[in-house]
């Protein structure tokens, strides 16, 4: 098996949104604001290459949107999904599986883009899998969410009939050996793959906890519809990654690409910070 880092680009969002009941003082530090109180974050996707089928978890924001709606996220940088995946010697059309963790737009955005008038997918000989609760609250909204899920994103993945539902318990196995588990703090059954890696396990956090920061407890987002079960959540994935040793791996944060962490007198804690591809030096 091959794992790669695939970074899509950065965005912004609001400082105090991202990290929630923490005061600024302390959050500044670790992911200074500009005048607007804009955070930079990453928008990085994982792509697992088995021999026989080449997974992508998540996929970024896209390019399809009006100029109006990216001016709200201060899209920025040099990478983008296409050209990560060239420089790991892919391209788009080698995808089998794009995995989404949620709909949200900054996670599935890249997966549909516009052809003409039309919409098709981005991945044209991919099975694009989601959860069939987690589906269901995103294409009927309620009023708090509906702008994290745009319709020109979600639809045409079943209009172009490559929309598939993955159909195990909390902590099951999915396939190729990557489980998945269940968390609904930040959203109805946002999907979390553990991904078995040389006798390691990957978590890829999505937004249980999108940066290094959110290792400590309080941390949690204010977009997160359940905060109190993403504390509850959080903390169970923590215990079990220091006392596994899994590998943290951050969708979102814009320097720290994977982690490990331990347990202190203060809770679990970072351990070891480092990129995917050294993750052989990090055992």
């Amino acid at each position: 098996m091959k794992i790669f880092s695939i970074n899509t680009g950065y965005f912004k969002l609001d400082g105090g949104a991202m990290h929630g009941v923490v005061p600024k003082s302390m959050w500044q530090k670790v992911n200074p604001a500009d005048e607007n109180n804009m955070c930079t974050w990453a928008l990085r996707s994982l792509l697992i290459d088995n021999g026989t089928s080449r997974i992508l978890i998540d996929c970024g924001i896209g390019n399809k949107q009006d100029n109006k709606f990216l001016s709200h996220y201060y899209l920025h940088g040099e990478d983008s999904l296409e050209k990560s995946l060239k420089k790991c010697g892919y391209n788009l059309g080698d995808i089998t599986d794009l995995f989404l963790t949620h709909l949200h737009f900054d996670h599935c955005g890249g997966a549909i883009k516009r052809d003409g008038e039309k919409l098709v997918p981005v991945f044209e000989n991919a099975t694009y899998w989601s959860d069939k609760l987690h589906w269901k609250s995103a294409i009927a909204p309620n009023e708090r969410e509906a702008a994290s899920f745009l319709q020109e994103n979600i639809l045409p993945i079943k209009e172009s009939k490559k929309l598939a539902f993955v159909d195990t318990f909390d902590g099951g196995e999915w396939k190729d050996g990557i489980h998945v588990r269940y968390m609904q703090g930040h959203t109805e059954s946002m999907m979390i793959p553990l991904i078995p890696y040389n006798g390691r396990t990957i978590v890829y956090c999505a937004d249980l906890i999108p940066s290094a920061a959110h290792i400590s407890l309080p941390w949690v987002m204010g977009y997160d519809m359940q905060p109190l079960a993403t504390l509850k959540e959080k903390k169970e994935i923590l215990q079990l990654a220091a006392d596994n040793n899994w590998v943290l791996f951050f969708e979102h944060d814009p320097k720290i690409e994977c982690c490990t962490v331990e347990h202190t007198e203060k809770g679990v804690r970072l351990k070891k910070s480092f990129k995917l591809s050294d993750i052989e030096k990090h055992a």
